[in-house]
């Protein structure tokens, strides 16, 4: 039997009537410097002065660029690394929150509207909860967008957990502006 051509095909998506939010992921690692470097820590767009900082093309700042990542992500523009990569001399030294204030001005140039970012940093080193609100308030002005910032430990697994370096994992939401073609 031959469905009416007024019938949709269900295998057909239907349009949206509203711009659907897409979502988006991000991962950063980044090796401890080795002994005695002149490296700071850099975390979630603090400096962490005492604690052994971070080896990387910018400033290793984990959680920013996490952040970043998932924003490039969400909105289909790519990675952190196909923007600030190491074959792009002109980031070397960035800070993190520079990255990513970097990434959020694509992303809304690209047609999108930020609704919030959230990181979870892995490592034992350092104590994210004594500055989660500073580290919050600092990510979030960048992203000019929420950013929520939790923490966790491996239990001594994998190289966070033998304190080798320390990662971060992002989710970003981003909605079309309305500008653009979804």
């Amino acid at each position: 039997m031959t469905k009416p051509s007024s019938t949709p095909d269900p295998a057909s998506p239907a349009p949206a009537a509203y711009p659907l939010p897409r979502t988006g992921i991000g991962v950063d690692v980044h090796a401890f410097a080795p002994d005695g470097s002149d490296r700071q820590m850099w975390l979630g767009g603090l400096h962490w002065p005492g604690e052994r900082g971070l080896a990387g093309h910018s400033d290793a700042d984990v959680a920013a660029h996490a952040a970043a990542d998932a924003l490039f992500s969400a909105s289909g523009l790519g990675d952190l690394g196909s923007h600030f990569g190491t074959g792009r001399p002109e980031w070397a030294g960035a800070s993190g929150t520079t990255l990513l204030a970097e990434a959020a001005r694509r992303v809304r140039a690209a047609g999108y509207i930020i609704g919030n970012v959230a990181v979870q940093v892995i490592g034992n080193q350092p104590r994210v909860g004594t500055r989660r609100n500073e580290a919050q308030a600092a990510l979030s002005a960048a992203a000019g967008a929420p950013v929520s910032l939790t923490a966790t430990t491996t239990d001594a697994l994998g190289l966070t957990g033998r304190g080798e370096g320390v990662a971060a994992i992002a989710t970003a939401l981003v909605v079309p502006d309305g500008r653009g073609e979804e």
